[in-house]
C-alpha cells in the first residue's frame, strides 16, 4: 500500500504532465494558475487510496482524482469572486479573479470544470462521470444554500462540502466497477468522512457548527464522527489502514 505522501506525489505528477483542451489557448495559464495554488490535495489521495484498498491499481483511478481536483478548483476560483465571497487572497497568494481580472477567472472555471468531465469520460464505464457530475450538482447546491442563506446547516454543509468528499470514495469504487451491492459500507464511510471535515474546519475557522452549537458541541461531533468512520472502515474486508490514517490526520489537524 502506498502511503498518502506517495499518492500526493502521483496525483500532483499528473496533474503538472496533464494536457488540456487545445482549443482553450492561453486561457490555460489561468486555469493552471488556480490548479497549482497548493493544498493538500485529499480529495484526490483519497480517492486514490480507496481504489487501492480495493485492489484496484492507484494509476488506474489518475484521471477520475485529477477530475474531482478540478472540480475542487473551479469552485474555489468561482468562490473568490466578488459576486459571491469576495476574497482576494488564496492559499497565501492572489486568487484566481485578482491575478487574471474576473472576467477570465469565470472562463477559467468554467474550463476547469469541462475539463474534468472530459477526464471522466475518458472511462469505459459512464457510471464514473455520472458520480463526478452528480457530486458537483449537489455542491453547487450547497453553495446556492449558502448564499441564498436558505436550507438547514446539516444540509447545506452536505452538499456544499460533504459531496465532493462522497465523491472522492464513489469514484474510485466506479472506476474498480465494484458491484453496488458491495459500494454501501464504502459510501457510509464517504458521508462521514466529509462531515468530520467540515466539523473540524468549522472549529479551525470558528465558524458553522460552532456558531451554532459551541465548541464544545462540535468537538464531540467531530469526535462521533470521526469514530464512525472508522467503525465503517473496520466492517469491510479490505486493508484499509492508508485510509485509516487519513481520517486519524483529518480529526486532529490543525490548518
Amino acid at each position: 500500500m502506498q502511503t498518502p505522501d506517495q499518492l500526493l506525489g502521483l496525483i500532483e505528477d499528473y496533474l503538472l504532465g496533464l494536457e488540456l483542451s487545445g482549443e482553450l489557448g492561453d486561457l490555460g495559464d489561468s486555469m493552471r494558475y488556480a490548479l497549482a495554488g497548493g493544498g493538500k490535495r485529499i480529495r484526490p489521495v483519497l480517492c486514490l487510496a480507496t481504489a487501492e484498498a480495493i485492489g484496484c491499481e492507484p494509476e488506474r483511478a489518475l484521471a477520475a482524482a485529477a477530475a474531482l481536483e478540478l472540480v475542487h478548483s473551479f469552485s474555489l476560483v468561482h468562490d473568490d469572486l466578488p459576486a459571491l465571497d469576495d476574497d482576494a487572497e488564496r492559499r497565501g497568494r492572489p486568487s484566481t479573479h485578482i491575478q487574471w481580472g474576473e472576467a477570465v477567472a469565470i472562463l477559467a472555471g468554467d474550463a476547469l470544470l469541462g475539463e474534468a468531465v472530459r477526464l471522466a469520460l475518458t472511462y469505459p464505464s459512464p457510471a464514473v462521470a455520472r458520480e463526478l457530475i452528480e457530486a458537483t450538482q449537489g455542491m453547487i447546491g450547497g453553495q446556492y444554500l449558502d448564499i441564498t442563506h436558505s436550507g438547514d446547516l446539516v444540509e447545506l454543509h452536505r452538499l456544499k462540502t460533504g459531496r465532493l468528499f462522497a465523491a472522492a470514495i464513489g469514484l474510485a469504487l466506479e472506476v474498480a466497477e465494484l458491484p453496488g451491492p458491495e459500494q454501501a459500507p464504502w459510501r457510509a464511510f464517504a458521508e462521514e468522512l466529509g462531515l468530520l471535515f467540515q466539523l473540524v474546519d468549522d472549529l479551525l475557522d470558528r465558524d458553522g457548527h460552532v456558531l451554532v452549537h459551541g465548541v464544545e458541541t462540535t468537538r464531540r461531533l467531530a469526535d462521533e464522527a470521526a469514530e464512525r468512520a472508522r467503525l465503517c472502515l473496520a466492517g469491510i474486508d479490505a486493508d484499509t489502514s492508508v485510509l485509516e490514517g487519513i481520517v486519524e490526520s483529518l480529526a486532529a489537524r490543525t490548518n
